[in-house]
């Protein structure tokens, strides 16, 4: 298996000023390609613009915007064409996760994070897709997560947006059979990144190991090599062993284990 060569490619990141979104540019620039970097924090996606052009000589377009308002992927289409840009391949990787029972979060964050998670991702891939079908090789990885293989109480709304990504994306995936597409869910589960500052908490790592960026990030790419790629990869052995053991369990017993493992932490004595 060798490794995709992306020089004279375009990648676009979503989420791209810190994390998977910037590990993500910094592994495919290193591969020779092209990016546009999507985030809402420029002076961040133009310090990763200097540093990638300059250690790799690719051309590096930084795009501030929010990704959580309405038609997000008609505008990002149409200010990369305004700056005369060709995209042939798209990682959706922006989205956030809130922490608390249901009933006590509030109701413009939880909108905040559906628009993010889902739309977004639904909205960003339509946009591209067909000019992406109509290249034949490039790639569209939309990131789901371990949380959208179950029920995960504490996390009640972005287990639900991931299960959505994972669904939609492999529906893609067969969709695109036959167009030289490839189309992939990547599922990290617990990642080192800026994730649990927003959530506040890392309660919602369920006391798992934590992978670093790059392990997930090179996992993705590993698996986008293969001459027939996956619809969806898991990130980490672990992982992928409890992302499937949910399925030799009633679905009663599964949400209450995750439950277990998701509330606050008690101090004990």
């Amino acid at each position: 298996m060798n490794a995709v060569d992306y020089r004279g490619r375009t990648t676009l990141i979503t989420g791209a000023s810190s994390g998977l979104g910037a590990e993500f540019a910094r592994q495919l620039a290193a591969r020779g390609s092209d990016l546009v970097l999507v985030a809402r924090r420029e002076d961040r996606l133009k310090a990763l613009a200097g540093q990638l052009t300059a250690e790799h000589g690719v051309a590096v377009e930084p795009v501030a915007m929010d990704l959580s308002v309405e038609g997000c992927g008609e505008l990002l289409a149409a200010e990369v064409e305004r700056r005369g840009i060709t995209v042939s391949s798209v990682i959706n990787n922006a989205g956030f996760g809130t922490y608390g029972r249901f009933h006590t979060e509030e109701p413009q964050r939880l909108r905040q994070e559906v628009a993010l998670d889902v739309m977004a991702v639904v909205d960003i891939s339509r946009a591209f897709i067909g000019p992406l079908r109509g290249r034949g090789d490039g790639v569209l990885v939309n990131v789901a997560s371990v949380a959208g293989y179950q029920p995960v109480p504490n996390m009640a709304v972005y287990g639900a947006s991931k299960a959505f990504v994972l669904s939609f994306t492999e529906a893609l995936w067969q969709e695109s059979q036959g167009t030289g597409l490839r189309v992939m869910a990547l599922s990290p589960g617990a990642t080192k990144t800026e994730f649990f500052d927003v959530v506040g908490t890392e309660d919602a790592a369920s006391g798992t190991r934590m992978q670093s960026s790059e392990e997930v990030v090179r996992t993705a790419l590993k698996a986008l090599d293969r001459r027939n790629p996956p619809p969806s990869v898991i990130s980490g052995a672990l992982n992928r062993a409890m992302a499937f053991s949910g399925r030799l369990a009633s679905r009663r017993t599964v949400v209450r284990m995750v439950d277990r493992m998701s509330s606050p932490r008690r101090a004990t004595v």
